[in-house]
């Protein structure tokens, strides 16, 4: 049994196409829903997490330093720090416990 590349190829750009032309055609006036406005609101947010998560515990030797930089971070983040000293701090954090682990 062959596959045709070009076939799945031809279907990922229409589906693609699709789903980022069908709301600009069908959706003409404004949304006044909340929990629409709000779920649109997220959903960037929401994608990008979920593909930051498992790089976050992948990404060192130990999985229980990647914890600890995560938790550092979001508790850093939390208080108001900027993106810039969450990163900074994270690292920092991996870089200590890596060197006292490994």
């Amino acid at each position: 049994m062959t596959h045709n590349t070009y076939i799945y190829i031809l279907i990922m750009a229409s589906v693609t196409y699709l789903i980022r032309v069908l709301p600009l055609t069908l959706i003409r006036k404004e949304i006044k829903n909340k929990t629409l406005r709000s779920f649109l609101y997220y959903v960037p947010y929401v994608t990008l997490a979920v593909m930051t998560f498992p790089a976050i515990l992948d990404a060192t030797n130990s999985t229980w330093s990647a914890m600890a930089a995560l938790i550092a971070g979001i508790l850093l983040a939390w208080f108001g720090r900027s993106l810039f000293q969450v990163s900074v701090l994270s690292c920092l954090v991996v870089f200590i416990l890596e060197l006292f682990l490994c």
